[in-house]
C-alpha cells in the first residue's frame, strides 16, 4: 500500500487540551495528544457517529467515546466493548507540521476486515451492528450476496435441529432484492432481515458436527435412509450426490419424496425443499451443500404427524386415492374434521389433480379467512388447541410448496394433496362459520402485493417468526394467484392474506402456559 502523506495543520494548532479537528478531503478526523504522543483517528464514533474529540483520554492511550462508553485502543483503533472498529492514522510531526497518512488499505483487506467484524455482529445478533457492517461492504463494492453466503456457512453446523424458517426468509427476502434491483437501502434491508433471524437462530449455540462420510449416490437409498433416521447414511448419499454430475439438482427428487413420505412437520419439510432450490439458485452452487446437510438433518428428526390417532386415517386414504371421482364441491365442505376431510379428499381423488389442489387450496383459504380470532386470548385450554394465526397460515405457504414440487413430480400429488386436506381438517374447529369476504376483499391483486411488499420492507414487528410468516405468506399468495389459481379460489387466497396481514398477531401467553404446565404436573 502506497503511503499517501497529507499536510493537515500545525503542532501548535492543537487547542490546550491537545486535541484537533481536520477535515482533509472531506473526512473528519480527530488529532490528539497522547501519552504515547499523537494519535489520529476518525472523530465520528462508528456507532453512532457523535464527535470523538469531545470524548475522554486515558494514560494507556484508549479513547472512550462518552455517549456509549465504547472504548476504543488508539495504537490500533481495536473496539474494548466489542463493537465496531475505530479507522485509526498514521501521524507524523514533521518541523512542527502534523503530517497524516490518508492512504486507504487495499480493498480486499477492507473487506475482510468488514466481513470479519460482520462476523462478530452476526455471533453477537446485532442487528443494527450488522446494519453497519453490510453499509461498510456495500460502499466497498460488494455484492451482499457474499454476506448471505457467509451467514450460512456460519450457521448450518450450529443448528441442531437441522433447518429454520430463518433459511425459508432468507431465501424470500433474496427474491423481494432482486426485485429492486439499484435500491441501496432495500440491498441492505433484505439481506439485513435475512441473515439476522439466522444470527437470531443460531445465538449462543454450539456447533453440531455432522457425520462425515460419502457413498455413491442412490435416490431410493436415500430415502430409505432418512425414513430409517439414518442421518449419517443420509448425508453420505448427499455428498455423493454433490460430487457427480447434476449436483443439487440429483437429490431434490429424493428430498420431496422424503419430505411428502409424512405429513412431517406440518408441512415444513415439503417448504424446506423448495426454499433450498431457491437459495441455492440465488446464491450459486457453494451454498449447496451447507443447505443441504443441514435439511436433510431437519427431515431426518422432523415430527411424523400422520403417526399420531389424529391423522391415522391418512395412510388409509392414501391407499383409497383415485377410487372415487365427485365434483369437488368447496361449498360443502363445512367445517370437517381430520377424518372427514380426508374422506372427502378421497371422494375427489379422480379427478385431475390440479382441480383437486385448487379446491384444497381454496377450502385452506377460506380457513384462514374464517380463523376464529377469539381463539388467542384463551386461557383455559389443552394443549392441543394452542392454535393461532401460524398454523393457519401454513395451508397457504405448503399449497405453494406442493404446487412446484408436484408439478416437477406429479407421483408425489396424492400424498400432497392429502396433506392439504388434513391442514384443513385440523384447522377446521378453530373457525367461524361466516367468513367476513367483503371487508377483505382484495380488488387490485397486483397494487396490493407491491403495496404489502413495500410495508414488509419498513415493518414494525419484532419477533423474526412473525415477519418471516407475514412475508412468505405473502409471497406464497402471489405466487399461487400468479400461477392460475381460478378466479373464486383467488378472490379467497387474496381475502384471507390481506386479513392476517392486517389483524392482530399474539405469540406469547403468559397465563396460558402457566394454567397448562400447572394441569400437567397435578397429573403426575
Amino acid at each position: 500500500m502506497d503511503a499517501q502523506w497529507t499536510r493537515v495543520a500545525m503542532a501548535a494548532d492543537l487547542d490546550p487540551s491537545g486535541k484537533l479537528v481536520v477535515r482533509p478531503g472531506g473526512r473528519q478526523i480527530a488529532v490528539l495528544r497522547t501519552a504515547r504522543g499523537l494519535r489520529a483517528c476518525d472523530n465520528r464514533c462508528p456507532h453512532e457517529g457523535y464527535p470523538l474529540s469531545e470524548g475522554t483520554l486515558d494514560e494507556s492511550c484508549v479513547l472512550t467515546c462518552n455517549w456509549h462508553n465504547w472504548k476504543f485502543r488508539l495504537d490500533d483503533g481495536s473496539n474494548l466493548y466489542g463493537g465496531d472498529r475505530l479507522r485509526v492514522y498514521p501521524v507524523e510531526v514533521r518541523d512542527g507540521e502534523i503530517w497524516l497518512d490518508l492512504a486507504d488499505p487495499p480493498v480486499a483487506v477492507r473487506r475482510a476486515e468488514v466481513m470479519a467484524s460482520l462476523r462478530d455482529a452476526f455471533d453477537d445478533e446485532d442487528y443494527t451492528r450488522m446494519a453497519r457492517e453490510l453499509g461498510r461492504l456495500r460502499l466497498l463494492g460488494t455484492d451482499l450476496v457474499e454476506a448471505a453466503r457467509a451467514a450460512i456457512a456460519w450457521s448450518h453446523d450450529r443448528l441442531e435441529f437441522g433447518w429454520t424458517h430463518a433459511y425459508a426468509g432468507l431465501a424470500e427476502w433474496l427474491g423481494v432484492r432482486a426485485e429492486h434491483d439499484g435500491d441501496a437501502e432495500v440491498d441492505v434491508a433484505c439481506i439485513l432481515e435475512g441473515i439476522a433471524h439466522v444470527a437470531d437462530d443460531v445465538l449462543r449455540e454450539p456447533v453440531h458436527p455432522y457425520p462425515d462420510g460419502i457413498a455413491g449416490y442412490d435416490e431410493d437409498a436415500l430415502v430409505a435412509a432418512i425414513e430409517a433416521e439414518d442421518e449419517a447414511r443420509a448425508l453420505a448419499l448427499v455428498r455423493g450426490a454433490l460430487g457427480a454430475d447434476g449436483g443439487a439438482a440429483r437429490v431434490e427428487r429424493a428430498l420431496a419424496r422424503a419430505a411428502l413420505a409424512h405429513y412431517a412437520a406440518f408441512g415444513h419439510c415439503a417448504i424446506y425443499v423448495t426454499k433450498a432450490r431457491q437459495l441455492i439458485g440465488q446464491l450459486g452452487d457453494a451454498v449447496a451443500e451447507p443447505l443441504l446437510l443441514a435439511l436433510v438433518r431437519q427431515i431426518v428428526l422432523a415430527r411424523r404427524e400422520d403417526l399420531v390417532p389424529e391423522f391415522r386415517r391418512y395412510r388409509e386414504a392414501l391407499a383409497a386415492w383415485g377410487s372415487r371421482c365427485e365434483p369437488p364441491d368447496v361449498a360443502g365442505w363445512g367445517r370437517l374434521g381430520v377424518n372427514r376431510a380426508l374422506a372427502r379428499a378421497v371422494d375427489w381423488s379422480g379427478n385431475p389433480p390440479e382441480a383437486v389442489f385448487d379446491a384444497l387450496l381454496a377450502v385452506n383459504a377460506r380457513q384462514l379467512l374464517a380463523y376464529d380470532i377469539e381463539q388467542q386470548g384463551k386461557v383455559r385450554i389443552p394443549v392441543d388447541d394452542n392454535i393461532g394465526w401460524l398454523d393457519f397460515t401454513h395451508g397457504i405457504t405448503f399449497a405453494a410448496a406442493v404446487r412446484e414440487l408436484c408439478r416437477r413430480d406429479p407421483a408425489l400429488w396424492p400424498a400432497a394433496l392429502l396433506q392439504m386436506a388434513c391442514f384443513a381438517g385440523r384447522n377446521a374447529r378453530y373457525t367461524v362459520d361466516t367468513p367476513a369476504l367483503e371487508r377483505w376483499r382484495v380488488d387490485a391483486p397486483a397494487s396490493f402485493f407491491a403495496d404489502e411488499t413495500e410495508r414488509m420492507l419498513d415493518h414494525d414487528v419484532d419477533e423474526f417468526i412473525v415477519a418471516v410468516h407475514r412475508l412468505k405468506t405473502l409471497r406464497a399468495a402471489r405466487d399461487l394467484v400468479a400461477a392460475g389459481t381460478t378466479p373464486a379460489t383467488a378472490e379467497l387466497v387474496l381475502a384471507a392474506v390481506n386479513r392476517f396481514l392486517h389483524s392482530p398477531l399474539r405469540l406469547k401467553h403468559v397465563r396460558r402456559t402457566v394454567h397448562q404446565a400447572m394441569q400437567f404436573v397435578a397429573r403426575g
